[in-house]
């Protein structure tokens, strides 16, 4: 009996699976229920760097600038939280929502363990930007990156500053090393105000100040992440768990296939800790080694957001030369303004990156 229980169970979850796994993005429609003329929405692959590579290409108008989408992770998309909160970055831009190499569309047999490092990434950034400039006829455009994803970006512009209109860095990294031991004295601190001896236990576990060694033991931990949402200042500020914020998000997004979502999760857990890109994260300091861009430069961040922390990301861009500059703080956000505050993000779009402007960015980190 208990067996036919769970086969039905089985049965059931794997119809369910298959209703929200498609595999295809919804059109734009007027109210005719038609395609909107000159729209854009599609999942498409592409040659980039040697390697088939995924991407999803979403615009209202394809005449509106181009919008180039630079996850974080390292290596792990969040496209499918832009298909749950819809921040709406199309009615400015065609946005393309490029996966990197070696995770989600982009993961395949063809991407080698040795091809995952910064300087492949963002030669792979450009190969994009150069594709789009093409497809669109654009002599330039705009790149925004997340997280794990800014050094790619922040690479990508320094070594090719023409291909590009602006540069926005959201959870920008500057030296992740020290970030990751403010986060950890932070989460130490709260357990031990709270006196809560069994996530203190754990986390002594990971003696992170002592050693390089520690800290990215730490980052790969499975309590890293599972505590800063506890405690707020993870993926946002109001999602408590990994599980119901990014697990099942990603099983119930439709623009993905179940073998895409499968490969999702295998390029996660079993290919990318295999890389060295997170190490090369940890032991680069950007600050010094992109001290200047030629373009103008604008940082998003969350002021709960100690995955990435928010004061470092400051003091990077009151440092960074670049001709037009401006911090945004985000109140009510912790790692991803876009998902948390995306009336805001869309307004500072709208009234500064697209003006070339930085009227509503912070008083004191504004050129």
């Amino acid at each position: 009996m208990i067996f036919l229980i769970i086969g039905c169970f089985s049965v059931i979850l794997f119809i369910i699976l298959l209703w929200y796994s498609p595999g295809k993005i919804e059109p734009y429609l007027n109210e005719n229920n038609k395609p909107i003329l000159g729209s854009v929405s599609e999942k498409t692959f592409v040659k980039i760097g040697g390697v088939t590579q995924g991407m999803f290409i979403k615009s209202k108008n394809s005449n509106n600038p181009v919008l180039l989408y630079v996850h974080g992770g390292p290596g792990f998309p969040n496209y499918f939280l832009v298909d749950k909160y819809k921040p709406n970055l199309e009615d400015y831009f065609t946005v393309c929502y490029w996966e990197q190499r070696g995770g989600g569309l982009s993961y395949s047999s063809e991407v080698t363990l040795e091809s995952i490092n910064f300087n492949q990434l963002s030669s792979d950034a450009i190969e994009v930007a150069n594709y789009l400039r093409k497809r669109f006829s654009k002599e330039k455009i705009y790149i925004m990156a997340h997280s794990g994803g800014t050094p790619i970006a922040l690479l990508a512009v320094l070594m090719q500053p023409e291909l590009f209109q602006a540069y926005i860095g959201m959870a920008q990294i500057s030296n992740q090393s020290e970030s990751e031991k403010m986060a950890y004295k932070y989460i130490l601190n709260k357990y031990e105000k709270d006196r809560n001896q069994k996530r203190i236990r754990k986390l002594k576990k990971y003696p992170v100040l002592q050693s390089d060694a520690n800290i990215l033991s730490f980052y790969k931990s499975k309590i890293r992440d599972q505590y800063m949402h506890e405690l707020g200042i993870g993926t946002m500020h109001k999602m408590k768990s990994v599980f119901l914020g990014v697990f099942i998000p990603v099983w119930t997004c439709k623009a993905y296939t179940i073998s895409e979502k499968i490969n999702i999760w295998k390029s996660k857990f079993s290919f990318l800790p295999k890389t060295n890109l997170i190490n090369e994260m940890l032991k680069t300091d950007f600050t010094t080694k992109v001290p200047k861009l030629d373009i103008p430069v604008y940082f998003f961040s969350g002021k709960y957001d100690l995955t990435v922390n928010i004061n470092l990301s400051k003091a990077y861009l009151k440092k960074l030369d670049a001709p037009l500059k401006g911090f945004y703080t985000f109140n009510n956000s912790a790692h991803s303004p876009l998902f948390e505050e995306p009336e805001l993000v869309r307004k500072i779009f709208e009234n500064d990156i697209l003006k070339n402007n930085n009227s509503l960015a912070d008083k004191t980190l504004k050129k």
